[in-house]
Parts: structure tokens; C-alpha cells; sequence
């Protein structure tokens, strides 16, 4: 990969409106790992004030995909990804922090942990693992 893996982890997030509306901000990024944040909002709460659990998801699978571009590049695809929600997503923001478990030539394998920050204390809300396919280059 001849892009600085930041630079491309930047340029994709702010091509994603998906992302641009949720506020997902790269807070770090090095090969093979990345930390994303977004702030609380009304918006993205369910019915008990809590960070939906399709914006945990959402949080996880976006995290662990930059997080597997830094290594294998931008043509990702999720072929298949997990979550578990371990306490309700209560903070005024949250934090994931993927990294890359093993890379191969057609599969990445990621892993991510969610925090919830209230009072700058990190809580942590929810795990993740995503299996991300590498896609052939374009012709």
C-alpha cells in the first residue's frame, strides 16, 4: 500500500455520509490499528436514551474495517461481523479501538472494543470482530 494509512483512513471516512451525519471521528490510526470516536447525540438513541445498538454495530464494523485498510488497503468488503452488547451504551461519547488479528491475501480478521466516556471515565460497552474480504484491484 503506497498511501500513508492515515491519510487514506481520513479521506475515506469523510467520503462516507453515513459517518459525516453519525460525527465518526479517526482519533488515531497506525498500521493495523484505529481508534474512532463520535459524540452523543439524541439522534442516534433508542427508546431508554441509549446509544442504539445499530450505531454500536455501525461503530465496530466502520472501526474494524479502517482498521484492516490500514493494512490491506481500501477495497474492503464485511463478509461477516459479530457484536455483543455487554452493558447499555450510556456516555457523553464513545471510543472504539479495533486492530487487525491476522492478515491474510483475502481475508482480514479484526477485533474492537467499544467504551462509553461519561466524566472522562471509559466504560466498556460492547465487543466486536469483523471478517473483512480483500476485493480485487479495479480494472
Amino acid at each position: 500500500m503506497n498511501q500513508d494509512p492515515a491519510v487514506l483512513v481520513q479521506k475515506i471516512n469523510a467520503s462516507a455520509a453515513f459517518n459525516r451525519w453519525c460525527g465518526f471521528e479517526v482519533v488515531s490510526c497506525e498500521p493495523g490499528a484505529v481508534e474512532l470516536a463520535m459524540p452523543w447525540r439524541d439522534e442516534v438513541g433508542q427508546y431508554s436514551g441509549f446509544l442504539h445498538a445499530g450505531v454500536v454495530a455501525a461503530l465496530i464494523d466502520t472501526a474494524c474495517g479502517f482498521a484492516a485498510a490500514t493494512v490491506a488497503g481500501p477495497r474492503l468488503l464485511a463478509a461477516h461481523f459479530t457484536v455483543n452488547c455487554l452493558r447499555p451504551a450510556a456516555g457523553q461519547r464513545f471510543l472504539a479501538k479495533a486492530r487487525v488479528v491476522k492478515q491474510g491475501r483475502q481475508q482480514v480478521f479484526t477485533a474492537c472494543e467499544l467504551f462509553a466516556i461519561e466524566s472522562g471515565a471509559e466504560k466498556l460497552v460492547a465487543t466486536g470482530e469483523t471478517l473483512l474480504t480483500v476485493l480485487p484491484n479495479e480494472a
